[in-house]
């Protein structure tokens, strides 16, 4: 895999020609900067940005004033090869606050190897009801020792909105949710992208990522999708290595509050 061919295709599939990715919301492209307004409550972010010295700082505090005036915060999605070197800096001073660092790890699907099989006793549940949702937030409880519940709207959205491009997946050992992940299918691009994936410690260390990310793989391929992409926190970056994952790049969450 050419890693800078990838990067710059990923760039320009994925953030500069953005789509949005839920039911009302609205990307807007407004000089170099490509935004995302979500509907009220929703996700709103600056996606790409092709800036300079020049015209970073009069970018970010239009961005500001255009959230602001719809009183409403926003993150600006910052990865580390973005133009101009010190724009994490410049978000900072215009009074962004940085979220914790994740790496933007990207394979090709046709390198990956085949997934090993699961655990006994563990079987994959699709999630397709409201039902099957709460079990994969109880799994991502476990898995994290955070509250979900602000997913749960979310995700109820994507069954709803989006369930030819979306799919979730829980694995259930006997009656316990020991692991959920979804995927995204990106239309108009060749990039699939992985979420969740979380294990609860109990059942850490016997394939259950690994499957899960072959039965994801599979999927997107019959998709024809060429790529997987996941944002890999501290946790999931050794695993995904060891799959063939390729770390091209350092995305930080820059976010702001009116």
């Amino acid at each position: 895999m050419d890693t800078s061919e990838v990067l710059a295709l990923f760039d320009r599939q994925m953030r500069r020609d953005a789509l949005a990715d839920a039911s009302g919301a609205r990307v807007e492209r407004v000089g170099n900067v490509v935004r995302q307004v979500g509907v009220k409550g929703g996700w709103s972010a600056v996606v790409w940005s092709g800036l300079d010295q020049v015209t970073a700082r009069p970018a970010i505090a239009e961005q500001v004033r255009y959230f602001t005036g719809l009183g409403r915060g926003f993150e600006w999605k910052h990865y580390a090869h973005d133009q101009p070197e010190d724009l994490g800096e410049l978000l900072l001073a215009a009074g962004f606050e940085a979220g914790p660092d994740e790496a933007l790890m990207i394979a090709r699907i046709a390198d990956l190897p085949e997934g090993g099989g699961l655990p006994e006793g563990v079987r994959l549940h699709p999630v397709t009801t409201p039902a099957d949702v709460d079990l994969m937030l109880s799994a991502h409880e476990g898995a994290f020792g955070t509250a979900a519940d602000w997913l749960r709207p979310d995700l109820l959205a994507m069954l709803a909105e989006s369930p030819g491009t979306v799919g979730m997946v829980v694995a259930m050992a006997g009656d316990l949710p020991v692991c959920g992940a979804r995927m995204e299918l990106h239309p108009g691009t060749e990039f699939a992208s992985l979420w969740g994936g979380g294990t609860v410690p109990a059942w850490r260390g016997r394939g259950i990522y690994r499957a899960l990310v072959a039965h994801r793989a599979r999927i997107a391929a019959e998709h024809g999708y060429r790529y997987l992409q996941v944002d890999a926190s501290d946790q999931s970056r050794p695993i995904l290595r060891r799959l063939g994952f390729t770390a091209l790049s350092t995305t930080t969450p820059y976010l702001y509050q009116p």
